[in-house]
């Protein structure tokens, strides 16, 4: 079971690199150890220079039918509006955020993936070893359940871990990590829409800590509540009372179909290249879900690395291009948490009057067009993380 390249995850981060390769001519092999895809989707955030890259496969505009495109947000204190972020201006191909659930977004890939090589995507493979050297590399795997006679390895010119922050890719070559912890914790939750934000983010800056609520398409809206312990075994009708009790709106519990706490963290890897085998996404650098970045920093990684494997398994393999993608993708990583940290320090519990002068200066800032421009552009990952210059406005 030979290929160019072996991708050891099958995730929107894997399956975006497969296509993109694919499509130059370069046979792969996906390794995912689930049988079947997860339907509890977290990540739900796209944007614009994703979706750029995600054109480029053909799938933006289908994505972008299916979803919702978040064109502004509101920031809301109290019961009142204290600011407006317009998206207008982040993008000309996609001056949205959009939101599809992370299940919808895998099969859309796996669609391409499997339209350019029936045969390239594997389920059900457990990862139990990787060597590499000079000239190539290769992964030797099991089913999933230890069935010895399944056992198969898979020659590459290049392996890729896109397997997820407890990477067993990384623990296989011996990269550490280097992890913050945080003192949050958040629970979250899907229930009908409330017709009164129409297709908009909120963002509810309340003394209690944040709530945050984000349209979904089939009428959905997910709310996300800032605790200050890990939230336990939350149910439906206590994150119903959270969010009412800091926002006024009540979300109908029995219209519940997820429900999840997290509390943050955030890991990046010492190293992201080692010899042939590469780390992207989440095994590279695991990122506060706060401001949604992970997802969407992968594909910029596997966006970058696409150009330089392709050269590689051709015979144009150079090393020092490599450590120069290693570069660029851990300052991107860095400054991607620099931000995750200020969404989630702007979502903290404050004491009232400093509540109040915080909400002023945020009224302040989105009175100012300038202002308002830069912070959507952060917000939207148009300036920053390592999106191509071309796709800037």
């Amino acid at each position: 079971m030979n290929a160019d390249v072996v991708i050891v995850g099958g995730g929107p981060v894997g399956l975006y690199l497969a296509a993109i390769l694919l499509r130059q001519g370069v046979t792969v092999r996906v390794l995912e150890q689930r049988a079947a895809r997860n339907h509890h989707s977290r990540a739900i955030g796209i944007h614009p220079p994703a979706l750029a890259a995600l054109d480029r496969l053909g799938i933006a505009r289908r994505m972008v039918s299916e979803g919702v495109t978040i064109r502004s947000g509101l920031a809301v204190s109290r019961g009142r509006t204290v600011g407006r972020m317009p998206f207008s201006g982040v993008s000309e191909a996609f001056p949205f955020v959009l939101t599809l659930p992370q299940y919808r977004t895998e099969e859309l890939l796996e669609e391409q993936v499997k339209a350019l090589d029936s045969h390239a995507l594997v389920r059900g493979m457990e990862v139990h070893d990787v060597a590499h050297d000079g000239g190539g590399a290769s992964v030797s795997a099991t089913p999933a359940g230890g069935a010895a006679h399944g056992s198969s390895t898979s020659g590459a010119s290049i392996v890729v871990g896109a397997d997820g922050p407890r990477s067993r890719i990384r623990d296989l070559i011996g990269v550490p990590v280097r992890r913050k912890t945080y003192p949050d914790h958040y629970v979250m939750g899907d229930f009908a829409d409330h017709p009164e934000f129409d297709d908009r983010a909120v963002l509810f800056l309340e003394s209690g800590g944040i709530v945050e609520s984000f349209p979904l398409p089939g009428n959905v809206r997910r709310w996300v509540v800032r605790l200050g312990r890990p939230a336990g075994g939350a149910s439906p009708e206590e994150l119903a009372r959270l969010v009412a009790d800091r926002t006024g709106v009540r979300p109908d519990p029995a219209t519940n179909t997820m429900l999840s706490a997290f509390s943050v963290r955030s890991s990046v890897a010492r190293r992201t290249v080692a010899g042939r085998v590469i780390l992207v996404g989440d095994a590279a650098h695991e990122i506060s879900p706060i401001g949604g970045q992970g997802m969407n920093l992968g594909w910029l990684d596997a966006e970058a690395l696409a150009p330089l494997i392709v050269q590689a398994v051709t015979g144009r393999h150079d090393p020092e291009a490599f450590l120069s993608y290693e570069r660029d993708r851990r300052q991107a990583a860095l400054r991607a948490r620099r931000q995750a940290e200020i969404n989630m320090r702007l979502g903290r519990p404050l004491p009232a009057r400093v509540l109040a002068l915080r909400n002023s200066v945020i009224g302040a800032a989105a009175a100012s067009p300038a202002i308002n421009q830069w912070v959507a552009g952060r917000f939207t990952m148009q300036q920053e993380f390592g999106a191509p210059r071309g796709q800037r406005k």
